[in-house]
């Protein structure tokens, strides 16, 4: 279903890193918009979590940050989490598994993102 539309806006937390111990905290803002004519409910997540190593963390798990949220047509919903990488760059892609008011289950990609630290010269 292309009518549910992600926005992921990541930044880099500098005050929860440990840059001469090689651990990096990156947070993430997240915007569901159910843009589609349905009531939908997110049921799960699954994550692909990269590091500039080309080490790979898979993370699934049931609803969000504790929640299984029900967007109402044209509702948002926002919410934020985080990542820890062993590196100062990295990226995230994943998908969100949604149920319709049908009992229906669908997927929604989550696009890919890069996870950048301040530190990084490009």
């Amino acid at each position: 279903m292309n009518e549910i539309e992600i926005i992921v806006e990541p930044s880099f937390s500098a005050e929860q890193s440990n840059i001469a111990k090689d651990k990096y905290v990156f947070s993430y803002d997240i915007t569901i918009r159910n843009n589609s004519d349905e009531v939908i409910t997110l049921r799960n997540r699954h994550w692909r979590i990269t590091d500039a190593h080309g080490e790979v963390e898979k993370v699934s798990g049931v609803g969000v940050v504790g929640e299984q949220p029900v967007l109402y047509p044209g509702e948002d919903y926002y919410y934020s989490s985080g990542a820890h990488l062993n590196t100062p760059w990295g990226c995230m892609e994943g998908s969100y598994e949604f149920e319709d008011s049908y009992g229906e289950r669908f997927s929604v990609p989550i696009p890919k993102f890069d996870l950048r630290a301040d530190v990084v010269v490009h």
